[in-house]
């Protein structure tokens, strides 16, 4: 058995690395933490030029990105909408996601949201690179998040069985729910 201690980073493909470190410093207050730039892949030995940085994301949570100059430019899976593919990052209250949808309009991004997941909501918005970010503050409390968590195996079983979508979370959008104080 693996014992993992936590995501050490996760890596995506940007058009422009300075770009993206200034963005993300700009609109999130990541800092740039490391860059390594290497013409030859360490793992594969592939004469590939790149410039990777890592970005702090809080808590020892990093994002890293990889310009490439060897390569065609950059696009994204055609088959796979928009919404499906994204970082999602976390902010410590509703007050601070209100308040990050400010700076962010402010600073000239369309945001989408905030939008009401029943245990957390969030808002969206778009890197330079046409990653889709999604900031999220968790409102579910223990009680649900463990009701949630006790049913996640019998939801995928039904959903790898049936392919449609089970009805034990309904609740998350339920009028009654939300009108609890957390619409």
């Amino acid at each position: 058995m693996v014992s993992l201690k936590r995501i050490h980073h996760v890596a995506y493909r940007c058009n422009d690395a300075k770009e993206t470190a200034l963005f993300y410093k700009k609109m999130l207050g990541m800092d740039l933490t490391v860059s390594i730039s290497e013409s030859h892949v360490p793992s594969t030995g592939e004469p590939d030029p790149y410039m990777h940085i890592f970005l702090d994301a809080g808590q020892g949570n990093v994002l890293a990105f990889f310009e490439l100059t060897g390569q065609k430019p950059m696009g994204r899976d055609e088959n796979t909408p928009t919404w499906v593919q994204h970082i999602a990052l976390e902010v410590g209250s509703l007050d601070e996601l209100e308040k990050a949808k400010k700076h962010l309009e402010d600073n000239g991004l369309d945001v989408l949201g905030i939008t009401n997941h029943g245990v957390f909501k969030s808002l969206y918005f778009f890197d330079p690179n046409g990653h889709r970010i999604e900031l999220a503050a968790n409102t579910g409390t223990d009680e649900q998040m463990k009701k949630l968590k006790d049913i996640a195996w019998d939801m995928l079983d039904e959903w790898a069985e049936t392919k449609q979508p089970p009805k034990h979370t309904n609740w998350l959008h339920d009028e009654e729910f939300l009108d609890k104080g957390l619409k």
